[in-house]
């Protein structure tokens, strides 16, 4: 094995990001420090216990497919429990209509064919072969291109699927998103066919499917995650990240050593001069209900004609997501509370009072995934030859998903191996 271009490295943020860029570091041998200013590890995928609901809960509910490659690496990796992140055996998407009350289920077949688009029964109603098929017009996308551009965003496939799958996907209002990021979803997923699509969740919490084994992992191999240590600021001598500056003091950075900055874009851009980084955001509204979900409920239920737009339903509570929620941030937190509860009961066909509830508001959850602001994403490499960056918000090819933000602390830890 080639000796690591860096012998020590340390990672600012805790995240996953940097947990993946972490964990690939000390497979090569490289020496590594973890630190972040918060009091948990995690960043935006953290785990909390919430005295209101008296239950530990994600700060926001995650999705993630079978596809993703990364995820399953690092789960691989750090040796996450299989069940600890659970889904139906086949790719099966659940929808209710909450004006009409129709009900129905997206269940692409498992093969790379996509002969479900020939079954009425497997699409969504009133939608034809042909809505799906529209698709590939993405793949000739140029990057200033929008979804609209390439496809008419209207129709029942529009309605019933695709605006809301696309609209978790990019947490951006999909008829003005990239039309390439969309593609890179798409292509990864929906053009594996169902194998690649089947809709995974954590369970019990997203800290025991990915945060919890990872910091497990790299404290049993030298290297743990030192938290509550917020980074000021960066020295730099020529070509070189010569000092950081924690709160507690300056820490001299050796010449074998390299940093791997794994900070929310704007902290990067305070830290880092005349980084070019994306500079607008979408919000993300979840509420959560200290309630078991009725018997046979489905883990994930899309809803259409709702305030609501995806259930998550935990075994001890019920879980609610609005994507590109910046609309709802000035709403009043009891008056979202009872719009989602009354949403819910008529999902799921109950009347019961509102049990304990809990709103949780990401403000700048993710960079709005429009073709300006991917352009506006950075590669990992810097012109500080031993400065890299890492999380979803960099150049990954992907939205601010999981997936992407564990792909970009594979490619920082690459880079600084090599």
């Amino acid at each position: 094995m080639t000796a690591p271009a860096f012998g020590r490295a340390t990672v600012v943020g805790a995240g996953l990001a940097g947990l993946s860029a972490a964990v690939r570091l000390r497979e090569t041998g490289v020496a590594v420090t973890v630190a972040d200013g918060a009091a948990q590890a995690g960043g935006r995928c953290r785990s909390y216990h919430d005295p209101q609901l008296g239950l530990v809960i994600d700060n926001g509910n995650h999705l993630v497919l079978s596809g993703n490659a990364a995820v399953a690496r690092f789960r691989r990796t750090v040796g996450a429990p299989a069940d600890t992140l659970t889904g139906p055996d086949e790719a099966a998407f659940a929808f209710a209509d909450l004006a009409s009350g129709a009900r129905w289920t997206v269940r692409p077949n498992a093969g790379p064919i996509p002969w479900w688009l020939l079954a009425p029964s497997r699409r969504a109603p009133g939608s034809r072969a042909r809505d799906y098929l529209a698709l590939a017009r993405l793949a000739r996308a140029r990057p200033d291109e929008t979804i609209g551009d390439r496809l008419a965003p209207a129709g029942p496939a529009w309605e019933r699927l695709l605006h809301p799958v696309l609209l978790a996907a990019l947490n951006t209002d999909p008829a003005a998103s990239s039309a390439r990021l969309a593609w890179a979803v798409l292509r990864e997923t929906v053009a594996r066919g169902g194998r690649a699509m089947r809709p995974l969740v954590a369970q019990p919490t997203l800290a025991a499917a990915f945060v919890a084994p990872a910091v497990a992992w790299l404290a049993g191999r030298g290297a743990p995650v030192a938290l509550g240590r917020r980074l000021r600021s960066l020295g730099f001598a020529g070509d070189r990240v010569t000092a950081l500056h924690w709160a507690d003091g300056a820490q001299p950075v050796a010449a074998d050593e390299a940093v791997v900055l794994a900070t929310p874009a704007p902290v990067a851009a305070s830290l880092v001069p005349d980084l070019a980084a994306p500079t607008a955001f979408r919000a993300i509204v979840n509420a959560h209900f200290a309630v078991p979900p009725p018997p046979g409920a489905p883990p994930l239920l899309g809803l259409v004609n709702a305030t609501a737009e995806w259930l998550f339903a935990f075994p001890d509570r019920v879980s609610v997501t609005v994507s590109a929620a910046d609309r709802l941030l000035d709403t009043d937190r009891e008056a979202l509370a009872r719009t989602f509860w009354a949403e819910i009961c008529r999902a799921y066909g109950r009347d019961a009072p509102m049990p304990a509830w809990q709103i949780v508001k990401e403000k700048r959850a993710t960079f709005a995934a429009t073709p300006e602001q991917d352009a506006h994403r950075p590669a990992a490499a810097t012109r500080w030859r031993n400065l890299f960056l890492a999380g979803d918000w960099t150049r990954t090819g992907l939205p601010a998903t999981i997936e992407g933000a564990l792909r970009s602390g594979e490619t920082a830890a690459r880079l600084v191996a090599n």
